[in-house]
């Protein structure tokens, strides 16, 4: 099962990245995040316009094996802010990318946020590196927002946890 997901995976990059020609493009390095602030870089995602949406080609690695939420959030910042009178890692970046103020969770194919992304998945070496597609954002949209990436999964709902369950902000990016 594992296997025929990432060989379908990789069959989608490749239709998906040779479908494109003078394609926007941008390269966003990620770091770590903890409540002091931003950490070391852990890789980078390119993000590519394709016919089919934006193309997000994740080359990270010191992640927990797994799936991980994945979203825009709304500013262009990762340091940590205070919520409650204790530091939060990530929190300068605000919510996620909502220009419609749908205020609804609903994944990357519903019409909720505009940020929410398809889940990234990180194998036992902590690498994360299977391609997603993003089918209503280009380019141009991300620019001056962040990535973020968070520590658990997401089921794109906001049943029973708030915002997919993602957890903690994990490691961020801004868009340049």
């Amino acid at each position: 099962m594992k296997k025929s997901i990432l060989i379908i995976s990789i069959m989608l990059a490749a239709m998906l990245i040779s479908a494109y020609s003078h394609a926007d493009e941008v390269v966003i390095r990620i770091n770590l995040l903890n409540d002091q602030g931003v950490g070391k870089e852990i890789g980078t995602i390119t993000a590519t316009d394709t016919q089919y949406g934006l193309l997000l080609v994740p080359a990270l690695s010191e992640l927990t094996q797994g799936l991980h939420g994945f979203h825009v959030h709304q500013n262009a910042e990762c340091g940590h802010g205070m919520k409650e009178g204790k530091p939060l890692a990530g929190l300068a970046a605000g919510g996620h990318y909502d220009p419609g103020n749908t205020g609804k969770h609903e994944g990357p194919y519903g019409n909720g946020h505009l940020g929410d992304l398809p889940a990234l998945f990180a194998g036992p070496d902590g690498k994360a590196t299977l391609p997603v597609l993003a089918p209503r954002l280009k380019v141009s949209d991300i620019r001056d927002k962040s990535l973020m990436v968070h520590s658990s999964g997401d089921n794109y709902s906001d049943v029973p946890e708030k915002l997919g369950g993602g957890g903690a902000r994990a490691a961020c990016g801004v868009v340049k």
